[in-house]
């Protein structure tokens, strides 16, 4: 065979090899965002050379801000000091809505979802990584509600594995309108700030499982339907359905599930429930609805109508006696500017019309995840205990 055909071979071969290469879009400068800097600025960036005009929005900000362009078509600006915390935060491009593409750590939502920035604190907040026993974190899958998949993520304590004999109490905790079960732990941090509280001896080594709360939106999504708009009334005939759903899908499922797959005492004064906004709302439904399997209940930004408390739990307020009996624990909290003030103040002024007990927690700020947290961290050393 000619030396001629060899030479035509290996040019053949690097030409195939070098044509994907070759085809690759050529790179743009590097973006770093977000910087956040020692005085506590944060610098965004974002790259964008044929936009016209590129604006940050953040919680931390009342209104977007204008951002200007360099000349490799990097769009920047630097804003703050903003206070230590957990922000989400996006970019409009030229009037549309964008994740910051330079940056991992984004919000789980079944809409849009926003990048994150995590502003940290001179001395480290509740819900930062710390040098100290850390629990882990399992993503499940259960037979759930119509033949469905359902899926949670589980947080076990430090020393889950290590000591194997050892049972633990369990925190069903649920996230809110258009959020997932990642969003008490990507968001929320709630494995860190246990992991905190515990090593500080604060609250108790427990178990905490948090579930998916849109049903109707898993069972459209698996049965090949479309995902249905959230109800527009918090306490009418759609949402108590779904919130029903919610309940026994988490009774008859989700309970029996993790009490076979994870060392747990059994017992209702093992059980503790909580949740934000429509879990919040779902949290108080099913735990109302099943004294006997909740001692510990915890309501973050939302509430039930007294209207709804008359016709669907007339036990709670008939009785209160029996209701302070069976609650170790009924925490009732909310922000001063959230849009959901009002009727959870109106829920508390209800419970102490009614002589229920319960403990309640009124801070700055709106409908947050920034006041989820500090609710999180104050309710967790309070359960469990003796």
């Amino acid at each position: 065979m000619s030396k001629s055909f060899f030479r035509f071979q290996w040019v053949w071969l690097l030409l195939a090899l070098s044509g994907p290469i070759l085809a690759q879009p050529p790179r743009g400068p590097l973006v770093v965002s977000p910087q956040v800097n020692p005085d506590k600025t944060v610098t965004f960036r974002y790259l964008a050379p044929s936009a016209g005009e590129v604006k940050l929005s953040a919680q931390f900000e009342k209104a977007p801000v204008a951002m200007t362009r360099d000349a490799q078509g990097i769009w920047s600006v630097t804003v703050g000091p903003v206070k230590p915390d957990i922000y989400p935060y996006s970019f409009q491009v030229d009037g549309v809505t964008v994740m910051d593409p330079a940056n991992v750590a984004f919000f789980p939502n079944e809409r849009f979802k926003a990048s994150l920035v995590d502003v940290p604190g001179d001395t480290p907040l509740i819900h930062a990584m710390r040098d100290v026993p850390h629990g882990a974190v399992h993503y499940e899958y259960y037979p759930s509600i119509e033949g469905t998949t359902g899926s949670l993520v589980v947080y076990t304590p430090p020393g889950y594995d290590q000591f194997p004999s050892r049972k633990y109490p369990v925190f069903y905790l649920i996230s809110g309108t258009t959020d997932t079960e990642e969003t008490f732990f990507k968001v929320g941090k709630t494995n860190l700030i246990l992991d905190n509280l515990i090593a500080e001896g604060r609250a108790r080594h427990m178990i905490i499982v948090m579930p998916y709360g849109n049903m109707a939106a898993r069972v459209a999504e698996q049965k090949g339907g479309s995902k249905p708009a959230d109800p527009t009334v918090r306490d009418g005939a759609d949402a108590v359905k779904r919130a029903k759903d919610f309940e026994t899908d988490l009774v008859t499922n989700v309970i029996p599930y993790i009490e076979k797959s994870y060392r747990t005492v059994p017992g209702r004064e093992n059980r503790a429930i909580g949740g934000f906004s429509r879990g919040g709302g779902q949290t108080l439904r099913t735990a109302f609805g099943n004294l006997d399997k909740f001692a510990w209940v915890c309501s973050y930004s939302s509430y039930l109508s007294p209207q709804e408390m008359d016709r669907s739990f007339p036990q709670i307020g008939g009785n209160p006696d029996q209701t302070n009996r069976q609650l170790k624990l009924l925490w009732v909290s909310v922000g001063s500017d959230d849009f959901l003030y009002k009727g959870t103040v109106e829920f508390m002024d209800y419970l102490k019309d009614k002589k229920v007990q319960f403990k309640s927690r009124i801070t700055d700020g709106g409908h947050t995840w920034m006041n989820v947290k500090k609710y999180v961290a104050e309710t967790a050393p309070l359960l469990f205990q003796p």
